[in-house]
């Protein structure tokens, strides 16, 4: 099978600057939910890796953030997709934890836990540190232009060989051909 790694916060749900603390913050950004429904019906192993500072940072608990991940489960589940596995680093970017992107280590968990290779693996983000994180195991780094990656674009510095798309729909789109 193979396996895809997401970002979640701009590419599968709309982004917020004050973070997505309940589930009722969390709202699909449009064809993202049918997008994963392609990729799994595509044969396509589905995983989410997310920076989510806001438990370090106090603002949501594990509780919350648990049924923001059931709420998007359920959506992609309805739309027919399936997410695998979500991972996720709740530690702040001052931490300098390993896990949090750009720091590789929540893939090399993914790796790990599914017993996959993540060389040339599909990661899809908005951020550059989404990015840098697929580069540093050798993943394809996918950028969408959804939630902050327009700006990320602008911003330039992309590792080499990153693929642009409009959203998470072109992604699945052109993998499932």
């Amino acid at each position: 099978m193979k396996l895809i790694i997401l970002d979640r916060d701009g590419v599968i749900n709309y982004d917020s600057d004050e973070f997505i603390k309940h589930p009722d913050e969390w709202r699909p950004i449009p064809g993202s939910l049918d997008a994963i429904a392609r990729l799994t019906q595509g044969g396509w192993r589905v995983v989410v890796a997310t920076n989510q500072s806001g438990i370090g940072r106090g603002l949501m608990d594990m509780a919350s953030l648990n049924a923001i991940n059931s709420k998007m489960h359920r959506a992609v589940n309805q739309a027919g997709g399936r997410i695998e596995a979500v991972f996720y680093c709740p530690d702040t970017a001052e931490s300098q934890s390993p896990c949090r992107k750009p720091n590789p280590g929540m893939f090399f968990a993914v790796a790990e836990r599914l017993n996959v290779a993540l060389e040339r693996a599909p990661c899809v983000g908005d951020s550059l540190r989404d990015l840098q994180a697929a580069a540093a195991v050798g993943a394809h780094p996918i950028l969408v232009l959804s939630g902050k990656g327009a700006k990320t674009r602008s911003a330039g510095q992309l590792p080499e060989g990153t693929g642009v798309y409009p959203d998470l729909a072109a992604v699945a789109h052109a993998l499932c051909l």
